[in-house]
């Protein structure tokens, strides 16, 4: 028998929550409601979950604070933020410490569970393959592990890091469109979601910086090209 994916949903709006978590339910998931965020904390320390749904607006702890507390115990499980449509400052920040992707309220349910899909997917393929790793000049990608090593430093990083930094190892030297990568990793060509591409870019020159012979470059008005010596071991 397939055993249920496991959600993680901290939404204190308990009308809503209900809502969610039943056609979550209906889809076939098991979730877990969560009316404030110490809850959710506490529910996370204590559970395994295989991606959180967190509202940025909550008692006992905000969603960002949440956020926090989860990427301390775990930067790899996939979390969705739910914001107002008028936060846009608030998903840029959900970016910079650790938030995956964001959904605005009002939204479909058809939309969140593609959203929720296209995340347990991805996570499946991750840790299904064959052991993927880049050798990025001096740096070494783990792809199906998402971890980067540079020297004595290691980073866990997040799904989305992975898939980024997977894409542009795809395709190095070539000049990439913002369009071209937002629809590629991001699935779709959105303002919000540019920024936050800019928030991971930035990320990931943190990540390579140890090597100078790397270059992730910004080609203004355009997109990004990728410069380094990369090798695929399997």
């Amino acid at each position: 028998m397939k055993t249920k994916s496991k959600i993680l949903l901290a939404e204190d709006e308990l009308s809503l929550g209900y809502v969610i978590k039943d056609n979550l339910v209906e889809a076939g998931y098991e979730v877990i409601l969560c009316p404030d965020g110490q809850t959710a904390i506490d529910q996370f320390t204590k559970e395994h979950f295989d991606i959180c749904l967190l509202d940025v607006m909550m008692p006992n702890k905000d969603g960002f604070t949440v956020l926090k507390g989860i990427r301390q115990q775990n930067t790899q499980i996939p979390i969705l933020m739910i914001t107002a449509k008028s936060m846009e400052e608030d998903r840029i920040h959900g970016f910079e410490i650790g938030a995956d992707d964001y959904i605005c309220k009002p939204f479909s349910m058809q939309e969140l569970l593609k959203r929720i899909d296209v995340f347990l997917r991805r996570t499946r393929i991750l840790h299904s393959e064959k052991r993927i790793t880049f050798q990025i000049g001096k740096i070494t990608f783990l792809y199906s592990e998402q971890r980067i090593v540079s020297g004595k430093d290691v980073y866990d990083i997040t799904q989305r890091e992975s898939e980024l930094l997977l894409f542009l190892c795809n395709n190095p030297g070539r000049l990439l469109t913002r369009e071209k990568i937002l629809v590629e990793v991001w699935g779709k060509d959105d303002f919000y979601l540019g920024r936050s591409m800019d928030v991971y870019m930035t990320k990931l020159r943190k990540y390579l910086r140890t090597d100078e012979s790397i270059r992730l470059e910004t080609i203004h008005g355009t997109g990004f090209r990728f410069n380094a010596v990369i090798h695929l071991q399997m």
